[in-house]
């Protein structure tokens, strides 16, 4: 368990724009921050963070919060594991009591395989370091790479001993549990294992046997996969072995080296793209960082709107080989699709870019980087016109092509630049590639089905409401109406959370039943207003907020606006950033135009008691309907105490009314 005063110190330190900053590329926008949104796919910025204020809000899927549910959310830890993470990266010790077994056992089974995947890392590691087979197989095969100590360390690269249990047991003594290393994928159960038995280690064997290691990792620096490369040179086994798909690791989503390159892709507005974990690793050795690869799978959507939050900007490092045309085309449309600026880099001789840095210096690598980068759809244009030169009808396929690539470009603009280039090259008047351009964008447009959310009206308090009379008391029809209470129940809580330390006076009278007048605080007014009347939210969300302010109030803590934002409940720090925080401040200079504009304060115990005087008004409301309900199916005898229910009801909602300034219409 976390003190308080260590979580106090982790959240004052943490800084909203230096978080949020390590995951996407935030520009300036007037006093905040802007960039793409790490929840939800957007090719426009939408995504805001105030330093100021120490909160981020996207305004495209309604995300928001702070920090640590920042961090919550995009790593998906839990509220304690996201405090960690902060103190980690802002070097705050953070000291916990020792748990008891029966709390490890409670442990959440996230938490659990995230643990193993660190162990096997530290294992693999020091297993290629201090054993013998480790140094002359595993290590050996690293050095023969051409690899520097400090790259491997980087890298955490490590090796796993040919002995098929190595592993697994080493991790079970260690005091890890069997199934765990099975969830998490480096241990493979055996055909022995009888289902429904617990798991132990005789039921387990290495997925990894004789390899050499890559751990993979999350954007936050954790491990949650491995790669593995086997050293045989037996055709029948299959050279690379890749993590399963588990809880904490989603193959579609992680790019390699994503990492150790985010920080670099950021200052250099570029990202380089390639196929496997050595080509990563040697474009660093070479001093380049930019440069992510797919973790063995094809390239996703995912994984490119990953790239998209740091840059626009790829170039697509694919080996000049068969299979890597075949990636680098499958590749390169997506990347189109979402909005990517495409540049494409081939070696020469079917090199790739680990084989290629080991016949030059880090100097000619370099060199050859920006020396042969070129546009992709400029590359594709004149490369296909030399080899259809003389074949119109492989030339017309080619120019179709083309547009077909240029048709996936979002941006207007973009589009059209390449349309009159490519005309150009291809020698082909401009309108006819702008035609077809635009037929496969509408056929592209009339595919997809746009979904409006169901957005409803909003009740601004203080509008009147239509009043009941006896007479509908009566009717055998009733009109049900839909109530809705969250305009009156969000701006009483905005009141509490900004404004209810302020003291204001009521009448009171004291035991002789004189008058006078009492200084409470604005809060404890709402309140007890509130409990007079047996009033509860409706909403359940801003239920949970008002508890969390009695709870606050009942330990006898001054409810503050900072500990709602900063809440771990990420329903209450969520709520409070869109509807309490406010955004919008009233210009000064309207006294220079000589308009006199109050403030709220100066007005709060009138404002507040019509919003509270409007809630009740429609409580009032929607008990009178549910009585009218009950008219329907209740015998004669009921009917009488029900009646004058209503008319009591009634008669409240007139006294009500009255004191809300409304006019009743019959």
């Amino acid at each position: 368990m976390i003190p308080r005063q260590t979580v106090d110190k982790i959240i004052e330190a943490s800084r909203v724009e230096e978080v949020i900053g390590e995951f996407i590329t935030l520009k300036k926008r007037g006093t905040n921050l802007l960039g793409l949104c790490p929840f939800h796919g957007e090719k426009t910025p939408s995504f805001t963070v105030s330093a100021v204020k120490g909160i981020y809000k996207c305004f495209g899927c309604g995300k928001a919060g702070n920090t640590v549910n920042f961090v919550m959310e995009h790593l998906q830890l839990t509220y304690p594991e996201a405090l960690k993470w902060l103190a980690k990266k802002y070097n705050i010790e953070v000291v916990e009591r020792e748990i008891t077994p029966e709390e490890r056992e409670q442990q959440t089974e996230r938490e659990s395989m995230l643990i193993v995947m660190q162990y096997a890392q530290r294992y693999f590691s020091e297993t290629m370091q201090s054993t013998d087979e480790g140094k002359s197989v595993g290590l050996g095969y690293f050095r023969e790479r051409g690899l520097r100590e400090d790259i491997i360390s980087r890298f955490q690269l490590g090796y796993s001993l040919e002995e098929r249990n190595a592993f697994t047991n080493a991790a079970v003594k260690a005091g890890y549990q069997a199934k765990y290393l099975a969830k998490t994928g480096m241990s493979i159960i055996s055909n022995r294992y009888v289902e429904g038995n617990e798991l132990t280690k005789n039921d387990l064997f290495d997925r990894y046997a004789g390899r050499v290691m890559f751990p993979i990792h999350d954007d936050g620096g954790r491990v949650v996969a491995f790669g593995g490369r086997t050293l045989s040179n037996d055709k029948k086994t299959a050279k690379y072995i890749n993590s399963p798909e588990t809880e904490i690791y989603n193959k579609s989503k992680i790019l390699y080296g994503l990492w150790l390159g985010k920080k670099s892709i950021q200052d250099k507005d570029a990202c380089y793209l390639v196929e496997g974990y050595m080509d990563v690793i040697a474009m660093h050795q070479a001093g380049i960082q930019n440069v992510v690869a797919s973790s063995g799978t094809s390239l996703t959507v995912d994984q490119i709107k990953s790239i998209h939050r740091f840059t626009k900007n790829i170039v697509v490092l694919y080996d000049g080989d068969e299979a890597g045309q075949k990636a680098s085309n499958r590749a390169i449309p997506l990347l189109l699709e979402e909005g990517m600026n495409v540049k494409l880099l081939m070696f020469p001789d079917n090199d790739d870019p680990d084989s290629f840095s080991r016949k030059v210096t880090a100097e000619e690598f370099h060199n050859y980087l920006s020396e042969n980068t070129t546009d992709f759809i400029f590359f594709k244009a004149k490369k296909l016109k030399n080899d259809t030169k003389n074949d119109p009808i492989k030339r017309a396929g080619v120019i179709k092509d083309i547009v077909d690539n240029i048709a996936l470009i979002p941006d207007n603009i973009i589009r059209s630049v390449y349309v009159k280039e490519c005309a150009t090259i291809m020698e082909i008047e401009e309108s006819i590639l702008q035609l077809e351009v635009n037929k496969l964008r509408r056929k592209s447009d009339s595919k997809q089905k746009y979904q409006q959310p169901n957005e409803q009206p909003t009740e601004q308090p203080g509008l009147a409401a239509p009043d009941t009379s006896l007479e509908e008391a009566l009717s055998d029809t009733p009109e049900k109406t839909a109530f809705n209470f969250d305009a009156e129940e969000r701006e009483l809580l905005r009141i509490m959370l900004t404004h209810g330390n302020i003291l204001i006076k009521i009448d009171a009278e004291d035991e002789d039943q004189e008058k006078h007048d009492l200084e409470i605080t604005l809060s404890e007014f709402i309140l007890f207003e509130l409990w007079r009347d047996e009033i509860s939210f409706e909403n359940p969300i801003h239920q949970t907020v008002l508890d969390e302010y009695i709870k606050e109030i009942s330990n006898q803590r001054l409810p503050t606006l900072q500990h709602f934002s900063m809440s771990q409940d990420p329903l209450i720090s969520t709520f409070v950033i869109n509807n309490i925080i406010n955004n919008y401040e009233l210009s000064n200079k309207w006294g220079t135009f000589g308009v006199i504009v109050t403030t709220e304060i100066s007005n709060i115990k009138k404002g507040t008691q019509h919003i509270l005087y409007s809630l009740k008004e429609k409580k009032l409301h929607s008990f009178i309907n549910e009585k009218q309900e009950l008219l329907k199916t209740c015998t004669p005898e009921e009917s009488i105490t029900i009646l004058s229910e209503i008319l009591h009801l009634i008669q409240l909602k007139s006294r009500v009314n009255k004191l809300l300034g409304r006019i009743v219409v019959k």
